[in-house]
């Protein structure tokens, strides 16, 4: 259970205002950034982002970031979006991002369509999955979807 004071925690790193609707955008983990709530622009390193987490949540990113950089040591590292990216060869390899309730992995539609029946337990949308923070992280589904990210940019 995440508490009030990782949640003011949460909100303040991501630049939020803390007001009442805040504070239940991120509760019912609902959080998106909008124009009206810009990414704190403070953050510039991915280590930073993940600085502004729970230690649990911490060691599920550094491990979702450490499978990237185990199977992609050339990928190139930066916030994108408000969370983590990754490019190699000039193109989108992976991004994820933390969120109240769950980690978003966001591997472009063709990741997620190639492992569709593996995700599908998972909330998904166009080119992202959910995965909850109170289950374990898929670890082997994640290195696959990299794996197969990176030979989708090696072509062409």
């Amino acid at each position: 259970m995440v508490s009030r004071n990782d949640m003011l925690l949460f909100a303040m790193c991501l630049g939020l205002p803390v007001t009442t609707a805040a504070w239940q955008r991120i509760v019912c983990g609902n959080y998106r950034p909008t124009a009206k709530y810009e990414m704190n622009k403070e953050i510039k390193t991915v280590d930073d982002y993940i600085l502004c987490f729970t230690e649990e949540t911490q060691t599920k990113l550094q491990i979702i970031r450490q499978i990237i950089k185990d199977y992609a040591p050339e990928a190139i590292e930066s916030i994108s979006y408000g969370m983590p990216a990754y490019k190699t060869n000039k193109k989108p390899l992976v991004y994820f991002g933390a969120y109240a309730n769950h980690i978003g992995f966001y591997a472009t539609p063709t990741g997620h369509e190639k492992f569709k029946e593996q995700l599908s337990i998972y909330k998904q949308g166009k080119g992202s999955v959910q995965f909850p923070l109170d289950q374990p992280l898929p670890i082997d589904l994640i290195a696959e979807i990299v794996k197969f990210r990176i030979t989708k940019n090696n072509q062409k």
